[in-house]
């Protein structure tokens, strides 16, 4: 009698000669993918504009403004020196040595316009491409991540140097460079104002300051002046799970949401929060939560992503230059951040954020829910402090209200009650600017 269940050995032998073998992938193998994509990251974070030429230049003629009527636009053009001016960033590894040596002998002119546009040509200008048509004319302008997320580090001239990427571009004035642009139609539009208006408020943002929300919600102010919040690091990120001042999502997600809805390239963005009338009129009216790549217009952001990300996250922070805080003052620091100042418990080493669900409540940091209502979560994230030392520019938290490290100490020395002689508030900002 057969077993109930009999299958012929030859039956089981076939079908595990014919099953799939996984090839064996070594640890080189997964280090060399890794060091692939972490370069491809870094060109679409240097590099990519996703297409979003065709709204800088292509609807709002920014590029017109920049080469100045001289060369083909109107006004005067943007020279070398308003640029710089304005936070914008010269990476002098683009530029030939025969530039270089002619800029530092002064023969070449950084009030002239035309020497902006022989820096886009050389892709010499941080997060910004220009394009060009054959005749050398400046078509358009488009925008890339490390316009806001990149700097230089001064090493040939203020505002002229090796790039940094991941590193918050504090002296970037976002909205004067927009309201440069000579048809703000599209912004004036979507909110429901004119195109003077639109310009009034961009002039508000100030340096280092950007507006993530206001295409979503339409509030250009909080009580206390503009609506903009400072330009955060995106560095040290590996290992935090929501990353923006008011919790938004992971890096992927906001990439994603700035690339398809800040920078205005061609992708696709699904965040169904967006949906909210309530809460984000405009983009619930526009459908900014269900965006896809125009009809016949391929996804130019998706397939970006995963490098992206991949790059962000090995941008490490920035550790402190030697013997710029007072070394036997940071130890005493750091023992009352694990201990009585009760800093740790939402700043936890390393990360110094929470593993988790790092949102908190206005309350909870004692400050106001404006720029937390403007987020779905309408909370506060516990932010990340290495490298804290390379962001004090601007001011602390995500509106800059606190000038400096001392006064987000003591605020929290009230808030909680510690009772911190001025010499542990001096110890703690030593502990802080080590990290």
């Amino acid at each position: 009698m057969k077993p109930r269940f009999y299958i012929p050995v030859c039956v089981i032998c076939a079908g595990f000669a014919a099953a799939p073998r996984p090839a064996a992938q070594s640890g080189g193998d997964v280090e060399a993918q890794a060091l692939r994509t972490i370069d491809e990251g870094r060109q679409t974070f240097r590099y990519d504009t996703f297409g979003d030429e065709a709204f800088w230049g292509g609807q709002l003629g920014l590029n017109r403004a920049i080469a100045g009527e001289e060369h083909g636009g109107i006004g005067p053009g943007l020279s070398p020196q308003a640029a710089l001016q304005l936070g914008l960033k010269v990476d002098i590894d683009a530029l030939p040595d025969a530039v270089l040596d002619g800029i530092k002998g002064g023969q070449v002119d950084l009030k002239d316009p035309a020497t902006t546009l022989a820096l886009l040509e050389e892709k010499a200008v941080v997060g910004m491409t220009g394009f060009f048509d054959e005749h050398g004319a400046l078509t358009s302008v488009g925008i890339q991540c490390a316009l806001c997320h990149s700097t230089v580090d001064d090493a040939f001239a203020p505002g002229l140097g090796r790039r940094l990427d991941g590193w918050a571009n504090r002296d970037l004035d976002v909205g004067k460079i927009v309201a440069l642009a000579p048809d703000l139609s599209p912004f004036a539009q979507l909110l429901g104002i004119s195109e003077d208006d639109v310009r009034d408020v961009l002039q508000t943002w100030g340096p280092g300051k950007f507006d993530a929300e206001l295409a979503l919600d339409g509030q250009a102010f909080a009580p206390h002046g503009s609506a903009a919040t400072l330009i955060p690091p995106a560095f040290g990120l590996a290992g935090v799970n929501l990353h923006t001042w008011t919790g938004w999502g992971s890096v992927t997600h906001w990439n994603a949401f700035v690339a398809n809805l800040e920078m205005h390239g061609v992708g696709t963005f699904y965040d169904p929060r967006l949906d909210d009338r309530s809460k984000f009129p405009i983009a619930a009216a526009k459908g900014f939560g269900h965006v896809t790549p125009p009809p016949g217009a391929r996804d130019r952001i998706t397939p970006k992503l995963a490098a992206l990300h991949l790059y962000q996250l090995a941008l490490t922070a920035p550790p402190p230059p030697h013997g710029s805080f007072d070394a036997e003052a940071a130890v005493r620091g750091g023992a009352l951040f694990e201990g009585r100042a009760r800093c740790a418990t939402c700043h936890v080493p390393p990360l110094y954020t929470e593993p988790g669900w790092n949102l908190h409540r206005p309350a909870e940091i004692g400050i106001d829910a404006f720029q937390a209502g403007r987020s779905p979560d309408e909370r506060y994230r516990t932010t990340p402090l290495k490298g804290l030392w390379s962001h004090q520019k601007g001011g602390f938290y995500h509106d800059g209200r606190f000038a400096t490290l001392a006064d987000v100490v003591r605020h929290y020395d009230e808030l909680l009650e510690l009772h911190l002689s001025p010499e542990d508030v001096s110890d703690l900002v030593e502990y802080l600017l080590s990290l």
